[in-house]
């Protein structure tokens, strides 16, 4: 008798999530060539061959009030991966970060006995650490990307997860000179340049593109030049309604953002993945946020941490600077790129220290052999 194929599925609900899921997607087929997973994912989980169930676009969410929009299509989306555990029965189920989602299709299969995976765990070290006894209970195993997360999750000598290093020290890096990717994109050779990076949601374009843009022009008066990368997913015509219609004077760029980060002389980031991505490719960098002022409320009772930005996390210092909220102004943009710019030297060695601390290459094949580990 023909052994069943090993069934998997797979809860990526944000455009780094898909990122990192499809490159570990592929260390599982490495491993098990006739694997088939299916769930939530976006273009490179599609490419890396997973059966798409529901879109990341149509439930990634950026703060407490905004879920509220969505929430229409998180449930319909919590429903459709239900039924999927309940007429498929996959063997394993592999949880990609996007936290309040995932922790609720845990609950789901470890009610019908089906073996759980966290790749990138919640952040319980910023905010709801009560998080950690419902996350031993709903999870067999995890692969942590940063070295200070494991220690939360120990109990009396047990504890499901293990730091494997992040993910990201295999894939940000440019696949071209500086000087190529100038070109290509109609940048002078001898000019600074300066790259925006203003999220992978539409949302997030709302709130940051415009005041980047204004801090771009105020920049161009002193020789700059600019242009903004577009996170996948996103494409010029969410860049006019970003800004009422109106397209920058700025070359708009997809699926190329690490080489044009590290052609730039400096970057101004929105929170999130980018600032690591940014940091890795030796840029230095202005993090930047806005979230509606109700969110913010609640965050600022709710998060415990000194800094937003990962880069800053990781060091425990404040290496780059962060502007949230009303400080995310033009005029202010243009004096923290200046600041980091002048700094340029100093960063160097922080930027040294992070890789360090990020552990070795190779964090998606240790996730792979963790994942496969609990079902041979």
């Amino acid at each position: 008798m023909s052994v069943p194929p090993l069934r998997v599925l797979l809860v990526a609900g944000e455009a780094s999530g898909d990122l990192h899921g499809a490159a570990l997607v592929r260390a599982l087929r490495r491993r098990v060539p006739d694997i088939e997973v299916s769930g939530v994912g976006g273009a490179h989980l599609r490419a890396a061959g997973m059966g798409i169930l529901v879109e990341t676009a149509s439930v990634a969410t950026m703060g407490f009030t905004e879920t509220f929009g969505t929430i229409g299509r998180l449930l319909a989306a919590y429903r459709r991966l239900v039924r999927f555990l309940d007429e498929e029965r996959p063997h394993l189920v592999v949880l990609v970060d996007y936290p309040e989602f995932n922790l609720m299709i845990a609950r789901q299969a470890k009610q019908r006995g089906i073996r759980v995976f966290y790749f990138i765990g919640p952040q319980v070290w910023a905010w709801r650490r009560r998080r950690v006894r419902k996350i031993r209970r709903r999870v067999d195993k995890m692969g942590l990307v940063f070295p200070f997360e494991p220690e939360l999750y120990a109990d009396n000598g047990q504890n499901p997860a293990e730091f494997i290093g992040h993910p990201l020290l295999d894939v940000a890096r440019p696949t071209r000179g500086a000087k190529e990717t100038r070109h290509r994109y109609g940048l002078e050779p001898e000019r600074p340049t300066l790259v925006l990076l203003p999220g992978s949601r539409k949302k997030e374009l709302r709130l940051l593109l415009a005041p980047m843009c204004a801090a771009a022009v105020r920049l161009a008066d002193e020789g700059w030049q600019s242009v903004v990368a577009l996170a996948p997913g996103l494409e010029p015509v969410d860049v006019r309604a970003a800004l009422d219609g109106v397209l920058p004077r700025l070359p708009l760029v997809a699926d190329d953002t690490y080489n044009l980060v590290a052609a730039a002389d400096a970057a101004i980031v929105a929170s999130g993945t980018a600032t690591l991505e940014t940091a890795l490719l030796g840029c230095p960098m202005v993090i930047v946020y806005r979230v509606s002022p109700l969110t913010y409320w609640l965050a600022r009772r709710l998060v415990q941490v000194d800094w937003i930005g990962m880069p800053n996390i990781v060091l425990q210092r404040s290496v780059f600077p962060e502007l949230i909220q009303d400080q995310a102004t033009a005029e202010r943009m243009v004096a923290a790129v200046h600041d980091v710019v002048s700094r340029r030297g100093e960063l160097t060695g922080a930027l040294t220290s992070l890789r360090a601390r990020l552990g070795e290459p190779g964090a998606v094949e240790r996730a792979a052999d963790l994942a496969l580990g609990l079902v041979r």
